[in-house]
């Protein structure tokens, strides 16, 4: 039997076919940079601390943890001194904690700067 003689074929691009393929790629990247950008600014992020009483189980707040994580959201603290974190999630997520805090009341407040000015105590 005779050896099989087998052949490579290397195909050859045009110009007009790497423009072709070049703007498809553009395009492609465009659409899916747009639609980053459009799903980002429909759900803006708060800056909020949740926290739980006392009594409530590890369990409830690993939950709500993961679901701001699950979200996109971002834990930025975690309490040692109260049961509770800090983060940075959607208002719908923070509507999903709080509904599945209910039974441990969950109190969701915006995290923001305090400062103390002295002056005369009355």
């Amino acid at each position: 039997m005779p050896p099989s003689l087998f052949l490579l074929s290397i195909p050859t691009t045009t110009p007009e076919h790497t423009k072709k393929t070049n703007t498809m790629k553009f395009t492609i990247l465009s659409i899916l940079a747009f639609i980053t950008v459009a799903m980002s600014a429909a759900q803006p992020q708060k800056a909020v601390i949740i926290s739980y009483p006392n009594d409530t189980p590890d369990s409830i707040i690993d939950q709500a943890k993961d679901a701001v994580l699950a979200a996109g959201g971002v834990i930025t603290h975690e309490y040692k001194l109260i049961k509770g974190f800090a983060a940075k999630a959607s208002a719908k997520v923070l509507d999903t904690v709080q509904t599945m805090g209910n039974d441990y009341h969950a109190v969701i407040e915006e995290d923001q700067m305090v400062s103390v000015v002295g002056g005369k105590s009355s």
